[in-house]
């Protein structure tokens, strides 16, 4: 008895007409390519942002470690894949920080240009040029007493009155060198290795110390703290690959005899997702719908800690005491490497503005 069989358009092989789905490679039979499938499978192949994800998203924010427990028992299919719900999420999250980067980034050009333009305040060899109190006094009362004489009127003394008053050295800049010769040079076109010579750099500089002149010139010529602000972020990315495995190390040596590596891994990328997913719908209301008050935001990220409380009890089935003390410690150790990151991070961006 002959029996129709169509061919796999994906991969080929035959099969019984009538299945939805190839049989071998899980193709649809009848996939005709429109604009919606299109799109579709280029966001589900390349994040896999299906009905898993929607199906996740729920005991993701709301059950802590009840994922990683159902991943590990078995039930791989049904949920997002950790990481591919890890990278999903931060791919967003990147997405909707970099506005706030960008304004930060601007911002902060913004202030080196006014400390860049500011009159600077000489140091080392150079005389100050401030007044003290008793000079301006005397041009006060020279004034006062000569200017209408000179034709000044009395709004003119008024405003030369505030002007002499006014604490000329909250409005400078103190530089560890001659900004303004520095500055001429830069007008004229003085290649670095001669601003950074002027500047008091040595001749056999080690690295260190090349990135920090580089770094302060930057500052002088008014872009470098917008420049550092940039490349923080951009090492962010890098920067969380190397401390997720770390975290999921710190979980291995307080919980060594529940389970391989692999176990305290996808605990550690559906606990990242969930971090980065509530910073995503905080950055997200911020920008699109309202500005939530500080002290909602504030609570709101210190609810994380009960959320990673909440998630090792369920996770690793442990007294509540003693995973309350072990939580603790393991955020405080965390922590320091956080720190220690992000203080590189900043130098990083220092030497390279």
């Amino acid at each position: 008895m002959s029996t129709d069989k169509d061919t796999c358009q994906n991969c080929d092989k035959q099969y019984k007409s009538g299945f939805k789905f190839c049989p071998y490679c899980g193709q649809k039979t009848n996939d005709e390519l429109t604009l919606g499938v299109l799109f579709y499978n280029t966001i589900s192949n390349y994040f896999s942002f299906d009905a898993r994800f929607f199906k996740s998203f729920v005991p993701l924010m709301f059950k802590p470690g009840y994922l990683a427990k159902q991943f590990i028992n078995g039930k791989r299919l049904l949920y997002l894949h950790p990481a591919q719900m890890y990278l999903f999420i931060s791919v967003v999250f990147f997405f909707l920080s970099s506005f706030t980067i960008a304004e930060w980034e601007k911002e902060a050009n913004e202030l080196n240009q006014k400390i860049a333009n500011t009159p600077a305040v000489i140091n080392n060899n150079q005389s100050k040029t401030d007044l003290d109190s008793i000079t301006k006094d005397k041009i006060l009362k020279e004034i006062k007493q000569s200017g209408p004489k000179l034709g000044l009127k009395e709004q003119d003394i008024k405003k030369a009155d505030s002007i002499i008053q006014s604490d000329t050295t909250d409005a400078a800049v103190s530089w560890d060198f001659n900004k303004n010769k520095i500055d001429s040079l830069i007008n004229s076109g003085a290649e670095d290795a001669d601003l950074y010579r002027e500047m008091g750099m040595a001749d056999d500089a080690g690295y260190f110390e090349r990135g920090f002149y580089k770094g302060a010139l930057s500052v002088a010529k008014g872009s470098g703290a917008g420049n550092m602000v940039r490349r923080a972020f951009d090492a962010v990315p890098i920067t969380m690959f190397i401390l997720l495995p770390l975290f999921a190390l710190i979980l291995k040596i307080f919980y060594f005899r529940r389970g391989r590596y692999a176990y305290h891994l996808v605990f550690t990328f559906y606990f990242f997702s969930f971090l980065f997913t509530l910073f995503a719908i905080l950055l997200a209301v911020n920008r699109f719908v309202f500005e939530i008050p500080w002290w909602i935001s504030l609570l709101l990220v210190l609810s994380t800690f009960f959320y990673f409380y909440l998630g090792l009890l369920k996770f690793y089935e442990r007294h509540w005491f003693t995973t309350l003390i072990k939580s603790g410690i393991i955020v405080f150790i965390f922590s320091i490497f956080v720190f220690l990151t992000t203080g590189f991070l900043f130098f990083f961006g220092l030497m390279n503005a």
